[in-house]
């Protein structure tokens, strides 16, 4: 009985009607699958963010160890489209190039990395330069048995290297390559000078090193 003394009817109830339910889950829908895009989104965003981070963290590292090899280095000893080897330094005094102080500069046939190589030896015998090639030739294993492996850019496209004049007598490196960072393919260059160039030891043909700058 209702407070007037009336009956209750179930046409006087308050509820949700078929219709109201069907447009409630509808506009459930809608939310949640904007709340699900938007998180999508914001992941895509984090992710593109760290790879954008980590490719200018690697980018630093390769612009920073190839600057100071190549700026110190005595030559630019030879090059390929694939790799060019530096005379790194003058270890041992000797006024010569042994097989330690050899480091190459790689991007490998696919020309899509930038890697270091170098070869821990204690070998001190001497190596002529017009001795010295491509590393993938093996010309280098007479003095060394082990070659170690720096990955500076593992994953890039388009490596090509360039100098002011062809090597030996180089005094300018400069590496061009592609990196993509949240799929937007990016052009970036690392570029030194020698400034220990040892130009004056080369002979007149530029093929050999003299012992003293009076040879």
């Amino acid at each position: 009985m209702s407070k007037a003394g009336k009956p209750l009817s179930a046409f006087n109830c308050k509820g949700l009607t078929l219709v109201e339910l069907l447009v409630a889950l509808v506009v459930a829908s809608l939310v949640l699958s904007a709340v699900a895009t938007l998180a999508f989104a914001l992941g895509r965003a984090n992710d593109t963010a760290d790879d954008a981070v980590y490719k200018q963290a690697q980018l630093r590292y390769a612009t920073l160890r190839v600057s100071e090899i190549v700026r110190h280095c005595k030559l630019v000893c030879a090059a390929t489209t694939d790799d060019f080897a530096v005379w790194r330094a003058d270890d041992n005094n000797d006024g010569q190039i042994n097989i330690g102080e050899l480091v190459y500069i790689e991007t490998g046939p696919g020309h899509d990395r930038i890697q270091l190589t170098e070869f821990p030896s204690s070998n001190a015998a001497v190596i002529n330069l017009s001795s010295i090639q491509a590393r993938s030739t093996n010309w280098w294993m007479t003095y060394s048995s082990t070659a170690t492996f720096t990955q500076l850019i593992p994953q890039c496209s388009s490596v090509q290297f360039s100098f002011d004049v062809l090597p030996p007598r180089s005094r300018f490196v400069n590496i061009s390559f592609n990196m993509v960072e949240g799929k937007i393919t990016r052009q970036y260059r690392i570029s030194a000078e020698l400034r220990a160039w040892a130009g004056n030891r080369l002979n007149i043909s530029g093929t050999a090193l003299v012992v003293r700058d009076d040879d």
